[in-house]
């Protein structure tokens, strides 16, 4: 899967690198100064290299939002069938119970279950808290990647503008 993102991300950042030198050199390059075509040349790099790392930022964490994912529906699995574990074992203990002492022992199963689902809860909860902060960090990761993309291809196209004006 990894191995597909990486193609695909590639193959649009090929894409769109060959997509953008074709469509900002409309002028003849006879007639383009060597500063011009080098200050083009070098502000296409920078934003085919920012985009590349705002897209490698954006796999990495949506990389870490799955594995939280997995890792919280994992715990949360997990609690539900130690819980389940604890409730039926407190059932068989009141069931195993002597006629006497039948209604203590259902009472005593009752609270059991009771903390059991407790416990499942809370794990459950502190599993998607988890997770939702993880989502929340990948998704200021993809913001920063954005900004500081946004920021190159502003400069870029500064220079460019600079360079046209100085010829």
């Amino acid at each position: 899967m990894n191995k597909l993102l990486a193609t695909l991300i590639s193959t649009l950042v090929a894409s769109t690198a060959f997509a953008q030198t074709a469509t900002t050199t409309t002028t003849p390059a006879a007639m383009t100064p060597p500063a011009v075509v080098k200050a083009d040349a070098k502000a296409d790099k920078a934003v085919v290299k920012a985009t590349a790392a705002e897209m490698k930022t954006d796999a990495k964490a949506d990389a870490k939002v799955q594995t939280a994912e997995a890792k919280a529906s994992e715990k949360k699995a997990d609690a539900m069938a130690h819980a389940m574990k604890t409730k039926h074992k407190a059932r068989h203990h009141a069931a195993k119970a002597d006629a006497e002492d039948k209604v203590a022992a259902d009472a005593k199963a009752d609270k059991t279950v009771a903390k059991a689902d407790m416990k499942a809860d809370k794990k459950s909860i502190k599993a998607d808290a988890k997770a939702d902060k993880v989502k929340v960090e990948a998704n200021a990761d993809k913001a920063a990647a954005k900004a500081e993309t946004a920021a190159v291809k502003a400069e870029a196209k500064a220079d460019m503008k600079k360079a046209s004006i100085a010829k």
